[in-house]
């Protein structure tokens, strides 16, 4: 499992706001800053192509649910659910953004809490 997230600035920038419109719970705000404030901050080039991020396709076991299920992150403008196509500020996304393949995170979703494992990333 990766110590730190690998982000690019804009995401970085993206989900610092979110944090601060109050977008999130009290337990993921503090994840998340957390997480913001040990990120490595990258280039979009520099990104490592096994990391979740914007415009790629993501496979997720929900180990909790005991299920798999593959996401497509894009743009909060760009969002398209009958495609498939999730804001990048969704709760999975929120969750997994900045991971690489192999990681498993626990996290509190709205439902309760979750173990998600990062099985593939791929761009499109």
């Amino acid at each position: 499992m990766s110590e730190n997230v690998i982000l690019t600035t804009g995401i970085y920038d993206l989900i610092k706001d979110h944090v601060r419109r109050k977008k999130v719970t009290q337990q993921e705000e503090a994840l998340l800053l957390m997480e913001l404030k040990e990120a490595q901050q990258v280039l979009r080039r520099d990104l490592p192509e096994n990391v979740v991020t914007v415009n790629r396709r993501v496979k997720i076991k929900d180990h909790t649910k005991n299920k798999e299920k593959e996401y497509l992150f894009v743009a909060t403008t760009k969002t398209n659910n009958k495609k498939g196509k999730l804001s990048i500020l969704c709760d999975v996304a929120v969750a997994t953004v900045g991971r690489q393949v192999g990681d498993i995170i626990n996290w509190p979703f709205r439902d309760g809490e979750r173990k998600l494992e990062i099985l593939g990333v791929e761009n499109i």
